[in-house]
């Protein structure tokens, strides 16, 4: 993991440059969307949205097969011995969170498979005939689909969960030794994944779903990052000056600015006039969302490896 060394305290944006390593934030990021489609996707398998010829669900495992490879990719790049990453997957060590999320990691791809069956992408279809019949096998049976999307619930909430535990199981840094870190994480990917669902979705009953959803997490993760920090200076003093790598330190301007203004409250002020008709849906709201959440994994893992015990 890199190390973080801030010479201009003063400038907006140093933290995040000096964080020259950016493939873990970017996997946190990849893995917290692809937990929260995961979980927007079962939930309408559940609810037998199959029904629907432009539900989400149909596509969501498509973009989060993608999304979900790119992520593992940026994880295989930050490996220091690529070569043996094959040992992760010859043993299980039920006390390792690295253990547990690389065998989740490996299930989800069923899962998502699973999903993607039950309407195949046309281009996916056309070279693969057979293809068409396990499909309509698929949606005749509703219990059926519906444990699909169960088994995409489950899977999407423990990706999610674990993006945090990853780096809260670390205890050498105090910024992430706090018991509401894979919260934060899951509510931010749940966040992310309800604005760019709502971005992308042809359904319009769930574009006002997915936003209405969304200003509830977002609601949600500012009370999250309020229990953190408020964990975070009752505690010990290297709790407390972890915590003011946030408030008022290097990391502040940022973290203030970008996760907190731009990406949780302005756009929740705009959905939140969006959905009661005051004003019309914009994308500028949940592009804010989804940029915020990316910068917020960049900051919590820059600061994190900022902060120490002495």
């Amino acid at each position: 993991m890199l190390e973080i060394t801030t010479t201009r305290h003063n400038h907006l944006i140093d933290p995040i440059l000096h964080a020259w390593n950016w493939e873990i934030p970017v996997y946190l990021f990849l893995g917290g969307l692809v937990a929260g489609m995961m979980i927007i996707s079962g939930y309408f398998l559940f609810k037998e949205r199959v029904k629907e010829d432009n539900c989400s669900c149909f596509y969501l495992p498509m973009i989060s097969f993608v999304l979900l490879s790119l992520g593992m990719s940026a994880l295989f790049l930050d490996l220091e011995h690529k070569l043996f990453v094959w040992r992760l997957y010859t043993t299980f060590q039920i006390t390792s969170p690295m253990s547990w999320g690389a065998w989740i990691l490996i299930l989800v791809y069923p899962a998502l498979i699973a999903n993607i069956l039950i309407r195949p992408p046309k281009f996916i279809a056309n070279k693969i005939p057979k293809l068409a019949e396990v499909s309509q096998k698929l949606i005749e049976h509703k219990w059926a689909v519906k444990n699909i999307g169960v088994v995409n619930m489950l899977l999407g909430g423990m990706v999610g969960m674990y993006t945090g535990i990853l780096l809260s199981s670390l205890g050498a840094r105090p910024l992430w030794s706090t018991s509401v870190l894979w919260l934060l994480f899951l509510i931010s990917g749940l966040s992310g994944a309800a604005a760019f669902v709502h971005l992308i979705a042809k359904n319009v009953y769930e574009r006002e779903l997915l936003a209405k959803s969304d200003n509830a997490f977002l609601i949600i993760e500012l009370f999250v990052i309020a229990m953190m920090i408020i964990g975070l200076v009752t505690s010990s003093k290297s709790h407390m000056a972890a915590a003011h790598l946030l408030l008022n330190g290097p990391f502040a301007s940022v973290f203030w600015i970008f996760v907190i203004a731009l990406g949780i409250v302005i756009p929740l002020y705009i959905q939140l006039l969006a959905v009661n008709h005051k004003i019309k849906h914009t994308p500028i709201a949940p592009i804010m969302v989804i940029i915020g959440g990316l910068i917020l994994r960049f900051v919590i893992v820059a600061a994190g490896q900022h902060s120490h015990w002495f």
